[in-house]
């Protein structure tokens, strides 16, 4: 089951056959440095360059571009739109359709800009649905709906019981709501054709060249194994690696795995469970399954929330198989039967980095007009990242323009928006909430009562925001 590279990322490469990367060695200098290689990173610098195509970009990568998140995640693309009684609540009612709508027409530019360049990462916008698989989820959506639709914003409709498993491919699902916004991606091949276009516009970037130390100043100091970059601007992309090299940020985000298994081509079964199309399927729990096709025919599946990381010490798992093979293995059996005797082609694990409220932030460096950042996506940032590009470039763009003031001064815009407990506090209580949940939903997949203490303690999550994906 192990291989050289997470799954989406090794097919990725397969079709591209790059050349064996160069890191950067020597010193240079340059208008903007952009620490990270992944998606936010490179739709950063996209936007940059072609708002400004004199300016000199340079990327740093410390592995490959795809290797980090950005490459191994589920490929689901979903909006904010069913956060949006917390997004009111939190930032009120205009930025919080701002947000709505701008998450929902995000996959759409990204859509665009993959026709318009070439990108042939398996895009497909054809809509989400969210569901019910016990009925403690049923009726989940229907106080978000009814708030989206007194603000005007509700895209989200019932699915008729009688085409609940054709819509979403499983019997196993008792009800459901789908939108229009949302679809799937391959991610790899997305992280790898914005680094094509990215070339081609002119950004420079070095592939395996780790940023070691930052250095403040007027022009930073990006230290690197075999040389440095001084730079006029600093965009810090790094997600969940920030806790590595920044310890403000430790207690800022929690590090939490997302585990995946994906079937062996089989378009015929797949057709007939009714799964032969692009939509994302995403379920009611607090760490939620989540399922969709690919067009060769693959079935994948995954499952936030399996492991959190003590002191958001990056785990050695998260580069591996997943240790939960197994369970992924039942639970796909159980909502695909037709799949039960298609062979699972590998499974991996990933790391997402989850925000106090499930929405990334970011902000100024240490106070440095010159350097900015942002992370914290929570497992719902393929969509999202796109918004995260333009809200960097918009921040460290020197020259405000009047079309950047969206961005600039959006709510997401001012650092972390709560912290987590320091350890060994924050881990232990993660486990006792894990655990609790863990026990909550499997007596209500089995149909039994729920623990008062259990659910008592999942609340704590719930109140925080659903682990997305």
């Amino acid at each position: 089951m192990s291989q050289p590279h997470p799954f989406w990322l090794a097919e990725a490469l397969a079709a591209e056959a790059p050349p064996e990367p160069t890191p950067l060695r020597g010193q240079l200098q340059t208008d903007v440095c952009i620490v990270g290689g992944g998606f936010t990173g490179l739709w950063c610098a996209i936007h940059l360059k072609q708002a400004e195509p004199g300016l000199r970009i340079l990327v740093l990568e410390k592995g490959l571009c795809g290797s980090g998140a950005s490459g191994r995640n589920g490929g689901c693309l979903l909006t904010w739109s069913a956060k949006y009684p917390s997004l009111r609540q939190r930032f009120g009612e205009r930025q919080a359709a701002w947000l709505v709508r701008t998450s929902e027409q995000a996959m759409h530019e990204i859509a665009n800009f993959c026709a318009a360049h070439g990108i042939e990462a398996q895009l497909r916008v054809e809509g989400s649905c969210y569901t019910a698989t016990s009925e403690a989820q049923r009726g989940g959506m229907t106080p978000i709906m009814s708030e989206l639709e007194q603000a005007g914003l509700n895209q989200w409709r019932p699915i008729a019981e009688q085409d609940l498993a054709g819509q979403c491919g499983s019997s196993a699902h008792l009800e459901g709501v789908f939108s229009p916004h949302g679809g799937s991606v391959q991610p790899a091949l997305l992280v790898r054709g914005l680094l094509r276009v990215a070339r081609e516009l002119g950004v420079e970037v070095y592939e395996n060249s780790p940023m070691l130390r930052l250095e403040a100043g007027q022009p930073a100091r990006i230290l690197i194994p075999q040389g440095e970059v001084q730079a006029g601007r600093v965009v810090l992309a790094l997600n969940g690696a920030m806790v590595d090299h920044f310890a403000e940020f430790r207690r800022s985000i929690v590090l939490v795995s997302s585990d995946m298994v994906i079937t062996e081509p089989a378009p015929e079964p797949l057709a007939r469970q009714g799964m032969d199309h692009g939509r994302s399927v995403v379920d009611g729990r607090t760490f939620v399954y989540y399922h969709r096709s690919t067009p060769d025919g693959r079935l994948m599946l995954g499952k936030g929330g399996n492991r959190f990381a003590f002191a958001n010490r990056y785990l050695a798992d998260f580069d591996r198989p997943s240790r939960y093979l197994a369970p992924l293995t039942l639970a796909l059996h159980r909502f695909f039967p037709a799949l039960a005797q298609v062979p699972i082609a590998a499974s991996w694990c990933g790391a997402s980095d989850r925000s106090v409220d499930g929405l990334p932030f970011f902000g100024h460096w240490r106070h440095s007009a010159n350097i900015v950042y942002g992370l914290g996506y929570s497992g719902n940032g393929v969509a999202q990242s796109w918004i995260g590009g333009r809200i960097l470039a918009a921040l460290v763009r020197e020259d405000k323009r009047e079309e950047d003031a969206p961005w600039r001064h959006c709510a997401l815009v001012g650092g972390p928006r709560g912290y987590f407990p320091p350890e060994p506090i924050r881990w232990l209580g993660a486990m006792l909430v894990r655990n609790a949940i863990r026990r909550k939903e499997r007596a209500e997949d089995e149909g039994r009562a729920v623990r008062w203490l259990d659910k008592r303690l999942a609340s704590l999550a719930d109140a925080a925001g659903k682990a997305d994906k």
